[in-house]
């Protein structure tokens, strides 16, 4: 899949906006501050429903407007356009897929998988286990389409579990058999998906990083308990603090290297590099288990990284042969060679080239 066309409205400084993208390679350059990176964002809000650099929505609409709105075309593996579309306000927000409305703003990833990496993509080794979880969830959602599924109903028993907590505590365990359950059926998943990304990610993070780090999977509780006998062990904390700590919604990845933790060992360029490997080696373990190729939006690929480090990772990414979104500050950037379609930014406004 690709994305062919966008429009976008009312996304922070663009007023309104429409683009024509490449199957291959697009350039969209422009000064610091113009709206390079909300082009990006628009472009992840129609596979993810949220941006990459916050979590809150509201943040993204312009300034004086009540509303966004992105609508894209999106061409499938067989030459078929579908259309998209995403809106956000200050209390909700709404996708339409082919004309109906999502169920869930998840539908999205599966009628248009984009990945990004961007200059913060090392807060995914440095900053705590929720970047890591939507990094794995994502994959494992297009290797194995049911786990969304499990994964809402387990999210909603999770919160009417907390909600007991805070009301009457005693009552929080009559949802400790199913939140088991379905705790139980997204670890494994998790795992499954850990295993087969190993040598994937073996040889991507040796290719970029030359580095020997490893990618453990820590599901959320005990090695030597069940889920239901965790939730069981921690219900006097549970009700002292009104919250569950057992389960899938705690879980992580451990990246380490020689047994530390990666964040305490390695330089910001060093983290850049593992994180770019996890993404590298994401994607082409979707590409071998799936057949799916998912759009992949660089912005300013080049910061923090120069000579050897870059070509590498030119190289890596080259090698992935998928629709490539690209910002930069100059119109001849050539790093991963000659756009086929470039957009000029200057103040919100977009130009073809």
């Amino acid at each position: 899949m690709s994305l062919a066309e966008l429009t976008v409205s009312h996304l922070r400084c663009i007023e309104h906006a429409e683009l024509e993208t490449s199957p291959g390679l697009t350039l969209i350059w422009g000064d610091n501050g113009s709206g390079k990176t909300s082009l990006l964002e628009a472009m992840f809000l129609l596979g993810r429903g949220r941006s990459f650099r916050t979590r809150n929505n509201e943040r993204l609409i312009q300034r004086g407007k009540d509303h966004l709105r992105v609508i894209g075309r999106i061409r499938t593996t067989s030459g078929e356009i579908r259309t998209l579309g995403f809106e956000a306000t200050p209390t909700s927000t709404t996708a339409r897929i082919a004309g109906r409305p999502a169920q869930s703003l998840a539908e999205l990833s599966n009628a248009f998988p984009v990945q990004v990496i961007e200059p913060g993509i090392h807060r995914l080794v440095e900053e705590g286990g929720y970047r890591r979880r939507r990094w794995m969830d994502w994959a494992v959602f297009h290797v194995e389409p049911l786990f969304i599924d499990t994964w809402v109903r387990y999210t909603r028993a999770l919160k009417q579990r907390n909600a007991a907590l805070k009301i009457e505590a005693a009552q929080a365990q009559a949802f400790d058999p199913e939140l088991a359950r379905l705790g139980e059926l997204i670890a494994e998943s998790r795992h499954r998906f850990v295993t087969r990304l190993q040598p994937y990610w073996l040889d991507a993070v040796a290719a970029l990083s030359g580095l020997e780090v490893d990618l453990h999977y820590l599901r959320g509780w005990g090695q030597d308990q069940t889920l239901l006998e965790a939730l069981t062990a921690s219900r006097a904390r549970d009700e002292a603090r009104h919250v569950t700590h057992a389960g899938p919604h705690r879980a992580d990845i451990a990246v380490r290297i020689h047994g530390r933790p990666a964040r305490e060992v390695l330089s910001r360029g060093q983290q850049k590099l593992v994180a770019v490997a996890m993404t590298v080696a994401q994607l082409r373990l979707l590409q071998d288990l799936t057949q799916t190729t998912p759009t992949l939006l660089l912005d300013d690929p080049a910061a923090e990284l120069d000579g050897e480090r870059l070509q590498r990772f030119i190289a890596q990414v080259a090698s992935l042969r998928c629709q490539l979104v690209v910002t930069s500050l100059h119109p001849e950037s050539r790093l991963f060679g000659t756009p086929e379609r470039t957009f000029h930014v200057v103040q919100g406004r977009v130009q073809p080239v």
